[in-house]
């Protein structure tokens, strides 16, 4: 009895790792904030409805298709059929979306990881096109382009095409020291206790937020390009050197990451950026605040590595670190940070 005990406590263990990121996509609000997101799902309304003759008579895979959306634009644009997969309990809805709205005949839903799927529904052995939405914070949290991989090497005839097909991450130094100092210094006195051991554990984790872009005080440096029809999953584990120069008398305290995804298959390209400037997107910016703000002059650099890998145990989550160095008129720093995003 007590073997099976724990055995149990260990399976249960297993699957709150292993399962956890499927059950927060069944909750309905999660695809609300997408599903809201004009600019996501505005992209991909227009890359699919002003490109018919992308999917007209079209074998169409949707890689975790959440609420069905993209697969019903898909089969409003023509294709012959769509699988649509995805592992969350949503599905159950996804169902009934696709019977409500007509498109039960087209589009073929299957409950599972895709993994896990040994042969696609009515005999089809491979399909003219992928569409996904698996970006995540800083581009490449949850790994769900790993999926996307595993999906294009098996099912994606050699002339298929995926949608997105290109990505971008971008790093820029920036000034926002009230935002900092309000985050950590709340909890030097909360209701006249302190509370380092949480102060130390916000300062490794990544803040995902917006940010001005008049509080960005250096230019961009593009860190890594992604050609989602010919990447591996090794590539998807950073090493990237970065070189930015400040654009006036500031100080940095903190790096802004964001990224930008391309359509470059449709007739007239698609590419959307998440950055500052850029309209308000669901994936925010990713900030990562620094122990001690450099004080810089216009012109003068800081030079850095940029890492970031999946967690060794949540493959889900990203281990990040940044080392950078500054040799200016008023401070030098070599220092390297790492970080948490989960």
């Amino acid at each position: 009895m007590e073997k099976t005990k724990k055995d149990l406590e260990q399976k249960n263990k297993e699957l709150t790792s292993k399962d956890y990121y499927f059950d927060s996509y069944s909750h309905y609000g999660i695809h609300e904030e997408m599903l809201k997101d004009e600019v996501r799902t505005g992209s991909y309304y227009r890359a699919i409805l002003n490109n018919k003759h992308l999917f007209k008579d079209k074998i169409v895979m949707d890689v975790g298709c959440g609420t069905g959306i993209l697969s019903m634009f898909a089969a409003k644009a023509g294709a012959k059929k769509v699988i649509a997969i995805d592992f969350s309990n949503i599905i159950d809805h996804t169902k009934e979306i696709i019977k409500e709205n007509g498109y039960a005949d087209v589009i073929k839903v299957v409950h599972k990881k895709v993994e896990d799927i040994e042969e696609l529904p009515e005999g089809i052995e491979k399909v003219d096109v992928i569409i996904s939405e698996w970006m995540g914070y800083c581009l490449l949290y949850e790994s769900m382009l790993n999926t996307v991989i595993y999906a294009r090497d098996k099912w994606l005839t050699e002339e298929g095409i995926i949608l997105p097909d290109k990505a971008s991450l971008f790093i820029g130094g920036i000034e926002d020291s009230n935002y900092n100092n309000e985050k950590l210094e709340y909890w030097d006195n909360v209701w006249g206790f302190k509370m380092t051991s949480i102060k130390k554990a916000v300062n490794i984790e990544p803040v995902i937020d917006t940010i001005e872009e008049s509080n960005v005080v250096t230019n961009y440096h593009e860190l890594k390009q992604i050609d989602i029809k010919t990447a591996t999953v090794e590539e998807l584990q950073l090493k990237a050197p970065f070189l930015l120069q400040c654009e006036s008398n500031e100080y940095i305290n903190g790096f802004v990451v964001f990224f930008t995804y391309t359509f470059s298959k449709c007739h007239v390209p698609i590419t959307i950026s998440t950055g500052p400037e850029s309209t308000y997107t669901h994936w925010k910016q990713s900030l990562f605040f620094i122990k001690e703000p450099l004080t810089v002059y216009k012109d003068e650099t800081v030079k850095g590595i940029f890492k970031l890998k999946p967690n060794n145990k949540n493959n889900r989550d990203l281990d990040i670190s940044i080392k950078y160095v500054f040799n200016g008129e008023i401070s030098k720093v070599a220092e390297k940070q790492k970080y948490r995003l989960r």
